[in-house]
């Protein structure tokens, strides 16, 4: 025993202990010791500068709970604590855009031109701004939802297309016979529109299934039954609340967040938004 250790000593006082450090993961049964609530981590998300977690009961309720101190796991006391970071084959390597372009230094922000690029929804944006946002801020281009393509011939006859003001535009599910594709042949009819505006398309029901399905760690995306909503579906299939409009928007967020750059995409929507900034770009 070393000198130091001889004297008056609290023998009361008890010995410190490390939780151990555990990262929350979807499945996980967790306990919240405050209130006993029992529950399968089903979602976890960052919100004003706080991780959440999400616990699903046996009867199918769900309540929030910061991460942290005051979890049992297994019956053992955890610090539960955010998701690993994603390890991705993928990401942007220094000095390379999302979309693989090299990466302007030093650019000034461009005062948005007159063209346009048109997308069917607010996820289609989302994902565009995503992986080419970087390059169409240097270009000016701005992307724009249509919120569906049914009245497309009257809102290409407002934009007016000509010269220096050109249209392109992605459609979801733009196949041979396909209501999307008497749409597309229509609104090309519109004054103006040859030599000025472009449509193309990618062949999926939704944007969500040009995400590579190996990025989420699945084989392929699930089958949805016929008269089932698509995206509702898909998040029952994954597991994923799915009951409301905000547990869309949360899940297509998951989604998303797992694309890091333009190899996380699928070649068919890849090569057509590509072809869209360049009729866009290229004099």
């Amino acid at each position: 025993m070393a000198f130091d250790q001889w004297g008056p000593q609290d023998l009361s006082a008890p010995a410190k202990r490390q939780l151990p450090e555990v990262a929350v993961q979807r499945g996980m049964v967790l306990e919240d010791v405050q209130s006993g609530w029992v529950g399968e981590v089903t979602r976890v998300e960052k919100t004003g500068g706080m991780h959440i977690v999400s616990l699903e009961d046996r009867r199918g309720k769900t309540k929030s709970f910061q991460l942290g101190f005051g979890f049992l796991l297994e019956g053992q006391p955890i610090r539960l604590m955010p998701p690993a970071p994603r390890q991705s084959t993928s990401a942007v390597q220094p000095g390379r855009t999302a979309s693989g372009s090299v990466k302007v230094q030093g650019q000034r922000a461009q005062v948005a031109k007159a063209s346009r690029i048109w997308v069917e929804g607010k996820h289609d944006a989302e994902l565009v701004e995503k992986v080419w946002g970087d390059d169409l801020r240097v270009e000016g281009i701005v992307v724009e939802p249509l919120h569906g393509v049914d009245d497309l011939k009257s809102a290409i006859l407002a934009f007016n297309p000509g010269p220096g003001r050109r249209l392109g535009i992605l459609v979801d599910h733009l196949v041979s016979g396909s209501k999307e594709s008497r749409i597309a042949a229509d609104a090309m009819t519109v004054p103006g529109a040859a030599g000025n505006v472009l449509i193309v398309g990618h062949p999926y029901v939704d944007v969500w299934q040009a995400i590579r399905p190996k990025v989420l760690g699945i084989e392929a995306w699930p089958s949805v039954p016929r008269g089932v909503d698509w995206k509702t579906g898909i998040l029952s299939a994954f597991g994923w609340p799915h009951e409301t409009a905000e547990d869309i928007g949360l899940g297509w967020q998951r989604l998303l967040g797992a694309v890091r750059s333009y190899a996380d995409l699928e070649a068919s929507l890849l090569g057509r938004v590509e072809e869209v900034i360049d009729f866009l770009t290229v004099p």
